[in-house]
């Protein structure tokens, strides 16, 4: 690509970024907990089904939140536009790297 025509693709990729504000890293499980006393829904079976959002952290360290099905479809969506946000600042980073190369001549 053309260094003149770098500008204009990342003005572009800018335009195209999600809201910054409703973003989220992490990753949304699907998982079994099982109560240690006390549960009879535990006792005969596998346990309850939640919702949970993983985070980890530096140094190994995991948060989890735990998530009611209402949460779900707008936690996705702001997982979702995590991974656009990333994607999408790595392809600007790229293109300004062009920018730093010598242009080759024709």
């Amino acid at each position: 690509m053309k260094h003149t025509a770098i500008p204009q693709a990342r003005t572009k990729l800018a335009a195209a970024i999600p809201s910054t504000t409703e973003i989220l890293r992490g990753s949304l499980l699907h998982r079994h907990i099982r109560h240690r006393t006390g549960c009879a829904v535990c006792a005969q079976g596998p346990g309850h089904l939640v919702w949970v959002l993983t985070v980890s952290y530096p140094g190994g360290r995991t948060k989890q939140i735990s998530l009611s099905a209402q949460q779900i479809p707008m936690v996705r969506q702001w997982l979702r536009n995590y991974q656009t946000l990333k994607a999408t600042l790595e392809r600007i980073c790229e293109l300004n790297q062009q920018l730093l190369r010598p242009e080759k001549k024709a």
